[in-house]
């Protein structure tokens, strides 16, 4: 301490304290001054976001695997803006580190807040620019002995654009265009009131059969605008459901195809409720008992692969089942889509009607191609693309559920259609990725409007 005795003493003399304050402070200035950089930057940093602040190991480990992972937690949930308003911001998220010290939060947790999708998406995604139809082929594997692999092509009509340019389609038609709607719950699953400005400048409303919605008092709602997070909700933070999680282990050599009957047993231990993860191991690892027993030849030399399987899906369950803060798959549902969760089908179910009688179409080629099955030796689809051409009954926003009961001869004009109805796959007309699916989420019936 004598450097500490050389400024409080010079000559003998103890320097007055009027001195020696300004110097501490002056100090304390720049000390502060070099600390905080780093001090901020480690505050928005992934690490304190998802290990020290929250109490959410499943959205921070979802998010490693993300195709966002190399964007920072802040940019979503405070947003890119000056630093004095990040940390305006900042010190109202404060809270969360309260709440989580007094443990005051309810399971499964949930984003409270997010910044709009035109502060965070936006910022790299621009909605008016129109993209090509892009290919998709989703790889699946049978419930049989063998697990025979199938896949499944689309033509994901992206689109977006401006339609003054020519361009207003696709999936991405809903963010270029001013469309609000109203949600009975705070994931959005229920969605029974849709408005939609035309370019004109027409309104026109769409309400769900059983809608509870007052239209004449819409003020008492909170209206949404349909953005990017409206259908996008998961996409730094998803959760894979069992059928998905087993295809891609499957295709990935995770879990060997040579196990008998792997592809059923694995999805239906994946998607049962366990208590905790412990629950969920042992149950995993009944599979070695079960092969050892019920295919004895198999498990001769096949038990290595049995334990392989094991192991992956103990991988898959701590991925997306978090049974000590009550999350899972189910409780954070994927609006991409319309398999898994109603997604698509919130507002595409063919049950939202407007005044005029005309319903919010559920169409497959909307927003892809007609989906093409494709298994073990068959020729690769030729995928046709949508020219706009249809004949006029197609073009009725009541078409899928009304194209069983008008099927005639004329349908050979431009589709084949041996079997129609069918899952064999031998026509246009008996589609398995179709007729072969349960569409829980949507109603299929006809509307009564148009009945």
């Amino acid at each position: 301490m004598s450097w500490l005795k050389r400024i409080l003493y010079r000559d003998g003399n103890r320097i007055s304290m009027h001195i020696f304050l300004p110097i501490l402070l002056i100090l304390g200035g720049v000390v502060g001054l070099l600390a905080a950089p780093p001090a901020w930057e480690y505050s928005n940093s992934t690490e304190f976001c998802g290990t020290v602040c929250h109490t959410m190991p499943p959205e921070y480990q979802t998010y490693l695997e993300s195709p966002h992972s190399r964007i920072l937690c802040v940019d979503c949930h405070i947003g890119r803006d000056l630093i004095l308003i990040q940390l305006t911001r900042k010190v109202g998220h404060m809270r969360l580190i309260v709440d989580t010290v007094l443990e005051n939060y309810e399971y499964p947790i949930r984003s409270a807040e997010m910044r709009p999708a035109n502060e965070t998406c936006e910022v790299c995604h621009t909605p008016e620019k129109f993209s090509d139809d892009s290919l998709r082929v989703i790889h699946n594997y049978e419930e049989n002995r063998s697990n025979d692999p199938y896949d499944t092509y689309l033509l994901m009509h992206t689109g977006g654009g401006s339609e003054r340019q020519g361009l207003g389609r696709g999936i991405h038609w809903h963010v270029e265009n001013p469309i609000s709607y109203i949600a009975l719950d705070p994931e959005q699953q229920e969605i029974p009131y849709v408005r939609v400005e035309t370019a004109d400048g027409e309104v026109i409303e769409y309400q769900d059969i059983n809608s509870p919605v007052d239209t004449s008092n819409l003020e008492q709602y909170e209206l949404h605008e349909i953005e990017c997070t409206t259908c996008h909700n998961r996409v730094a933070h998803l959760l894979q459901t069992p059928s998905r999680a087993i295809n891609a282990a499957l295709q990935a050599g995770d879990i060997s195809t040579d196990i008998p009957f792997i592809r059923t047993l694995a999805e239906d231990l994946l998607a049962d409720e366990y208590f905790s993860t412990e629950d969920a191991q042992f149950a995993f690892s009944t599979l070695d008992q079960y092969y050892r027993d019920n295919y004895p030849e198999f498990y001769e030399t096949g038990a290595p692969l049995v334990q392989d399987a094991i192991a992956a899906l103990n991988v898959m369950y701590s991925e997306s089942n978090y049974p000590e803060q009550e999350l899972s798959y189910d409780t954070h549902p994927n609006n991409v889509g319309h398999l898994d969760s109603a997604g698509c089908f919130r507002c595409h179910d063919g049950q939202h009607i407007s005044e005029q009688g005309e319903v919010i179409r559920l169409e497959c080629n909307l927003c892809h191609s007609i989906p093409e099955v494709v298994r073990p030796g068959d020729i690769e689809p030729m995928i046709p693309l949508t020219t706009g051409i249809e004949p006029e009954s197609h073009l009725t926003s009541t078409w899928l559920a009304q194209h069983r009961t008008e099927f005639d001869a004329s349908c050979a004009n431009c589709h084949t259609t041996s079997n129609p109805g069918g899952v064999d796959d031998s026509s246009f007309c008996s589609n398995s990725a179709c007729h072969g699916g349960q569409w829980e989420y949507a109603g299929l019936g006809t509307p009564p409007a148009s009945r």
